[in-house]
């Protein structure tokens, strides 16, 4: 009998506990991630604005999303649109988790993770990957966003590319309000947006 063998009637005999539980999805993760079967790894982390799922592809990470957005649709969404190979990996998204809890705290005005922006494309990408521009604790409109990217006329389409930002908070589509200085829309709904910004103002 092999050390896998002894381990595994090691396992099957022991008693299960919350230890042994997280013990056994520690290896299974680190099995899965060493033969390349993890494609999307992903956590839940608590924060001022509610529970956030992370997920995360080789590339980087690939989505933020809020509790109101039903963290179950959106695994489903994304073992549809990327690789039914995910599955719950926490180590994987320690860098997320520990960039967003400095940003939390006041402490971090930009992330510096890498990103996987293959859920968007042509205008919306090119949308998401000018947000980040807008510094830590400023806002742009509608309207300056699509001078921005130069398309001055695409006002509504900026809208909806904020509107459909996978990485929200880390790409920081919160900080675009309407012309007239109102809210608009947001992912996480107005209550997070609120808070967002005026934790950014306050800081």
């Amino acid at each position: 009998m092999n050390n896998t063998d002894h381990d595994a009637v090691a396992a099957a005999s022991a008693p299960i506990t919350a230890d042994l539980l997280a013990r056994l999805h520690s290896r299974l993760e680190a099995d899965a991630a060493a033969e390349g079967l993890l494609d999307v790894a992903y956590t839940v982390v608590d924060s001022p604005v509610g529970d956030l799922l992370l997920a995360a592809t080789p590339t980087g990470l690939v989505r933020v999303a809020f509790a109101v957005e039903d963290h179950d649709a959106v695994l489903t969404a994304l073992a549809e649109k990327i690789s039914p190979r995910i599955m719950r990996a926490p180590a994987r998204l320690d860098p997320a988790a520990r960039e967003l809890d400095e940003y939390f705290a006041g402490r971090r005005h930009r992330f510096d993770l890498p990103l996987d922006l293959s859920l968007s494309s042509g205008f919306r990408r090119l949308v998401q990957q000018h947000l980040p521009d807008i510094d830590y604790g400023q806002t742009r409109s509608y309207k300056e966003m699509a001078l921005m990217v130069g398309n001055p006329n695409a006002v509504r389409a900026v809208g909806t590319a904020c509107a459909t930002n996978p990485l929200p908070v880390v790409v920081p589509c919160h900080r675009v309000l309407r012309t007239d200085g109102s809210l608009g829309g947001y992912i996480g709904g107005l209550e997070a947006k609120t808070t967002l910004l005026e934790m950014e103002a306050a800081a």
